[in-house]
């Protein structure tokens, strides 16, 4: 396995971590996982087989959706990087051969984690906007709220400040299915109706923005409906499991 630190400042480049191979003596990917209790399908970072390797979860207590789903200000006031951070130390003392993260909202810490550990961390799907745009071309984001992803988050994936306007952010209903279910951290949800809410907010993205061909998708929990999306709109997307060599 690449043993590369990924740079503090983000910027991935063209940088995979392989998924580690093997039995447990050989490592594992360590996730750190938001508190929550709603439903993982395949394909979401916290169901079993997300990665296709060995994985060992780390679930931080109190880091609940609505208070990492938020923004930069809200984010420093919580208290919750400590946590992460602990967590992160956790993992890496257990094994953890790379550390990622169950949200991409977490790119807010992405430098503070990666300082915390010698093992490579990827907090965020994110991380990929730096590259994607070094091609000169807008690239799109699907996120869980707009409302909440702002210039701070773009800052701390190594997006700079003359390229933001080159991200078209867009964001799921916050009255649907998928972000009530998700933020609302609700024990059930309709996964039908939440992949309808993913493939609508793909479907506004494209109208408002027809030129797009490269989609990050910001949310974890998007992955297992991207094949829908891309069926709908013809999109090459990214996620967090590219990063660990899956493709989304």
């Amino acid at each position: 396995m690449n043993a590369s630190r990924i740079n503090a400042n983000a910027g991935l480049g063209d940088s995979v971590i392989p998924p580690v191979k093997g039995g447990p003596q050989d490592g594992f990917i360590g996730v750190l996982m938001l508190d929550t209790r709603f439903p993982r399908p395949p394909g979401d970072i916290g169901h079993p087989d997300c990665l296709g390797a060995p994985v060992r979860r780390a679930v931080v207590d109190g880091a609940w959706p609505s208070r990492v789903v938020a923004s930069a200000e809200s984010m420093r006031a919580s208290g919750l990087a400590g946590l992460f951070g602990a967590r992160a130390r956790e993992l890496e003392r257990e094994g953890a051969r790379a550390i990622t993260t169950s949200c991409g909202f977490l790119v807010l810490l992405q430098r503070e984690l990666q300082q915390a550990v010698s093992v490579p961390v990827v907090t965020s799907s994110l991380l990929h906007l730096p590259r994607l745009l070094a091609g000169g071309s807008r690239v799109g984001v699907l996120t869980i709220s707009a409302a909440h992803l702002g210039r701070e988050h773009l800052l701390a994936a190594g997006v700079e400040p003359a390229r933001q306007g080159d991200v078209i952010v867009q964001g799921v209903d916050p009255d649907g299915e998928f972000a009530q279910a998700i933020l609302g951290n609700r024990a059930a949800m309709d996964l039908a109706a939440a992949r309808a809410n993913v493939v609508s907010a793909a479907l506004e993205l494209k109208a408002r923005a027809p030129d797009l061909g490269s989609v990050v998708l910001e949310c974890t929990n998007m992955p297992p409906y991207a094949a829908a999306v891309r069926e709908a709109t013809g999109w090459q997307l990214y996620s967090l499991l590219d990063f660990f060599g899956r493709v989304t």
